[in-house]
């Protein structure tokens, strides 16, 4: 058996290379179906023809489940971002066009963006009635759209291989709606993470797609009301900012 590599450890899941193969191990407490409907997503573009690891297998493990995908050799953007600082504008562009590549597939198969939203706006406790209200009725007035969404376009998703070709990763939080949200994803993924580059990659993106930045600006209430949900505390602050904007005048 080859040696264990842990790649990330989280609360719900181990991320670890064995040999020619990435293991995720969620915990036994993690849901079956989330498991399941991962590897579903996940074929279901890699049949689009969206570059990703292949699926090997989905299997019982410790009590819970694992998904197996082939390892893929490479370095992830976000990778590249720190041995080279100097040219983070450089990944940031290659992080814009390759989101732009992606967003030019259809995989009506997942579930719409809206959808996935709305489902999870109504479900809040965190904000108040009137609040979901003006979110939804926001979501509602988006254009209606049939884009391949990531929902988690970071570097650290985005590996690179020396020959310049790409590879994308964790598709968990993928769906079928409007580019524009998941843009808003990504620029608040960096408001959270790295606010220096926030700004650098919000306007690379909506020069390269012919995108007000209003546009992209009037989906952060909604992505942020979807953030505040996962009840990171160190991240509420910031995302409460974003909700308030929602109140119409």
């Amino acid at each position: 058996m080859a040696n264990r590599e842990i790649i990330e450890e989280k609360s719900y899941k181990t991320v670890y290379r064995e040999g020619n193969v990435i293991v995720k191990e969620f915990t036994p407490s993690h849901p079956k179906s989330d498991v399941f409907n991962e590897a579903y997503i996940h074929t279901c573009v890699e049949e689009a023809g969206v570059p990703v690891p292949r699926i090997i297998s989905v299997e019982p493990a410790n009590g819970g489940w694992a998904l197996s995908m082939e390892y893929v050799p490479g370095k992830t953007l976000e990778q590249l971002m720190k041995e080279n600082p100097d040219k983070c504008g450089e990944y940031i562009e290659k992080l814009v066009e390759i989101q732009l590549e992606v967003a030019q597939h259809r995989v009506p198969k997942l579930r719409n963006t809206r959808y996935k939203l709305e489902d999870v706006i109504n479900g809040m406790t965190e904000i108040d009635a009137s609040t979901r209200y003006e979110l939804l009725q926001r979501i509602h007035g988006m254009k209606r759209h049939t884009r391949l969404c990531h929902g988690d376009f970071v570097p650290s998703n985005v590996l690179l291989r020396e020959d310049g070709s790409y590879c994308i990763l964790d598709w968990a939080h993928a769906s079928s709606g409007n580019a524009g949200a998941d843009a808003a994803i990504t620029y608040l993924r960096f408001c959270l993470d790295d606010p220096q580059l926030a700004d650098t990659y919000l306007k690379c993106y909506c020069q390269k797609a012919d995108m007000a930045i209003q546009y992209v600006q009037t989906w952060m209430p909604i992505v942020a009301a979807a953030q505040l949900a996962k009840h990171k505390e160190n991240e509420r602050e910031l995302l409460e900012k974003w909700i308030s904007v929602a109140e119409y005048q």
